[in-house]
C-alpha cells in the first residue's frame, strides 16, 4: 500500500484547521420517503469512505443494506471504495478541504494526527447516548489505547489486539527438507535451513519479505516503524530511545547483514515494493503479524500448506489498537445517524455479514450447519477488507474455520502483555520541523540498514550523527516531556 511520509500527514493533517469551505463530492444527503401511513418521512444517507479496491457489487450492497438500516434506525448508506495505494493520500486531501461526509475507516498516525487537529469528532458523548451497546462489545485494552486525552475519536475494530509477530514457512518445503520448526525462536536460528534453501531451490526466494522482520526487535514505536523512535519493551521502558543506538537492534542488523550477503535476502529489498502474494509460492520463509488460525486464511490463499512459528509474544500497544477505527468527520451533518450505524455494525450480525461478505445466496451460501462458503461472485465482485469494518465477533465462520475461533481470538486478547506506553499519543506539533528533518534521513538509511544492504557497523553510526543533526535529540526530549506528563495523569 502507498504510503505517505509522517511528514505528508503533519502537513495536510493541520491543512484541515484552515479549510473554510465544504467540497460537494461525497456529501451526506437527506432522502425524502412516503411513510406507510402516508406521511412523509427525512431519511439520512450517510458518506463512508472504505479502503479497499472498488468492488463491481458494492452498489448492490449497499441497496440491500440500505433497505434494512432505514428500516432499523432510519439512515441509507453509500460507501465509497477507495484502493489501498491511493486511500491514505486521498483522505488526508478530503479532511483538508473540509468536504461533509459522514464515516472513515481509519489508522495508526492518520488516526492520531487527525483527531489531534480536530478532523474527527470525540465519540465518547454520542457512545453514551447511541452507542451503549458497541461499548459493551469492545475490550477494555482498545479503549484505553485508541483514547486521546480521555476521548474516542474513533470505533476500533473488535478483533485481536496484541501485535504478535510470526515466522511462516512455506510448508510443502519444511516437509520436504523436514525442517524442525518448532525450534526456531528468532531469526538467526533459520541459517541452517536458508542456506538449505538457497542451494537447492533456486526458484525460490529463502527469504520472501526482508524489511518485514523489523517487528521482531522490542521496541514500541512512537511515529511508526519507519522512525526510529521508540521506547524499548524491555528493561528501561519508560525513556524514549533512539532504537539504532541499541545492541538489540545492531544484533538484529548484523544477522541481517549476513543473510544478505548469503544471497538469503532479495538484493533489491531495500528499494522494493514486490508484495510476495502468497498466491505465488516462489519464497520459504516471511514474516507476518498474527491472530488466531491465521494460518487457514493464508492457505486459502495460498492453495498449499502454511505453516507458523512464533518468535514475540503478543503486546498490546497503540499500533496494535489504533491499526482498524472508524471515525465520524467533524464535518458531518449527521453524526448520532452515523453513530447509530456503527452501533448497528458492531452488535448486528446480519448488518456486520452483509457488509463483510455480501448477499447471501449470491456471494457466498450458508451452510447446514450455519457455517458459510464463498461463491465464485465473491472472489470475483465483492471482496473487501475484514478486519477493516468491525467487529469480527458476530462474523459466521467458514466452513473450514475451527467451532472454537472466537474463543480463541479471546483467549488471545487476554494473553497479550500492555506495553507500558498504551495510551500515550505523542502531539508532534512543536517539533514539526524536527520531525520533517529525521523523516528525511531516516528514510535514506533505514531501508538499506534494515535489509542487511549495507554493513551496518559502518552505516547505523552514520545515521546516528545525520539524525542528531536534523534535530533527533530535541524530538526525544519533546517526547519525553509529553510522556512524563500523560503518565502523570493517567496515575493519578
Amino acid at each position: 500500500m502507498k504510503k505517505l511520509s509522517f511528514l505528508s500527514v503533519v502537513l495536510v493533517a493541520s491543512a484541515f484547521l484552515f479549510a473554510c469551505n465544504h467540497g460537494e463530492e461525497g456529501a451526506s444527503q437527506d432522502v425524502v420517503n412516503e411513510g406507510d401511513n402516508g406521511t412523509v418521512q427525512d431519511v439520512v444517507e450517510l458518506q463512508w469512505y472504505m479502503i479497499g479496491t472498488p468492488q463491481p457489487d458494492t452498489d448492490a450492497v449497499m441497496e440491500e443494506l440500505s433497505n434494512y438500516t432505514e428500516e432499523q434506525i432510519g439512515v441509507r448508506v453509500d460507501m465509497t471504495q477507495i484502493d489501498w495505494g491511493d486511500y491514505e493520500e486521498r483522505m488526508q486531501i478530503i479532511t483538508s478541504s473540509g468536504e461533509d461526509y459522514d464515516i472513515a475507516f481509519v489508522f495508526g498516525g492518520m488516526y492520531t494526527l487527525n483527531a489531534q487537529r480536530g478532523a474527527y469528532l470525540g465519540l465518547n458523548d454520542l457512545l453514551d447516548s447511541h452507542g451503549q451497546e458497541l461499548m459493551e462489545e469492545l475490550h477494555p485494552d482498545l479503549i484505553a489505547g485508541a483514547s486521546i486525552d480521555g476521548e474516542l475519536y474513533g470505533i476500533p475494530a473488535n478483533k485481536e489486539i496484541g501485535n504478535q509477530t510470526v515466522l511462516v514457512f512455506n510448508g510443502n518445503l519444511v516437509d520436504e527438507y523436514d525442517f524442525d520448526i518448532e525450534s526456531v525462536e528468532d531469526f538467526a536460528d533459520l541459517d541452517p535451513m536458508l542456506e538449505t534453501i538457497k542451494e537447492n531451490e533456486p526458484s525460490f526466494s529463502p527469504i520472501s519479505a526482508a524489511s518485514m522482520f523489523r517487528p521482531i526487535m522490542p521496541f514500541d514505536y512512537v511515529l511508526g516503524w519507519d522512525m526510529p523512535i521508540a521506547f524499548p519493551l524491555e528493561g528501561d521502558t519508560e525513556t524514549v530511545i533512539n532504537l539504532l543506538e541499541t545492541d538489540e537492534a545492531m544484533e538484529v542488523f548484523e544477522v541481517m547483514r549476513d543473510y544478505y550477503q548469503k544471497g538469503y535476502v532479495p538484493s533489491d529489498a531495500a528499494s522494493s515494493t514486490d508484495p510476495w502474494p502468497y498466491s505465488v509460492e516462489n519464497w520459504f520463509v516471511r514474516l507476518e503479524g498474527y491472530n488466531p488460525y491465521a494460518e487457514l486464511l493464508w492457505e486459502r490463499e495460498a492453495g498449499y500448506p502454511i505453516k507458523v512459528q512464533e518468535v514475540t509474544n503478543p503486546i498490546i500497544n497503540n499500533e496494535a489498537v489504533t491499526g482498524s477505527l472508524m471515525a465520524i468527520s467533524a464535518t458531518s451533518q449527521h453524526p448520532e445517524e452515523a453513530m447509530k450505524f456503527l452501533n448497528l455494525l458492531n452488535t448486528d450480525p446480519y448488518v456486520r455479514n452483509l457488509v463483510n461478505y455480501g448477499i447471501e445466496d449470491e456471494h457466498y451460501e450458508k451452510l447446514d450447519d450455519g457455517k458459510i462458503r464463498d461463491l465464485p461472485a465473491r472472489s470475483e465482485r465483492y471482496s473487501v477488507p475484514q478486519y477493516a469494518l468491525g467487529n469480527h465477533f458476530i462474523l459466521d465462520l467458514f466452513e473450514n474455520d475451527p467451532d472454537d475461533k472466537w474463543e480463541a481470538f479471546e483467549e488471545f486478547n487476554e494473553s497479550g502483555v500492555r506495553a507500558p506506553s498504551l495510551g500515550f499519543h505523542f502531539d508532534p506539533t512543536p517539533v514539526r520541523t524536527e520531525i520533517a528533518n529525521i523523516s528525511n534521513v531516516a528514510s535514506e538509511f533505514m531501508p538499506p540498514i534494515f535489509t542487511g544492504s549495507v554493513d551496518p557497523e559502518q552505516y547505523v553510526p552514520m545515521a546516528v550523527e545525520r539524525l542528531n543533526e536534523a534535530g533527533m535529540q530535541e524530538v526525544l526530549e519533546e517526547v519525553q516531556n509529553q510522556y512524563d506528563e500523560w503518565k502523570e495523569v493517567v496515575e493519578e
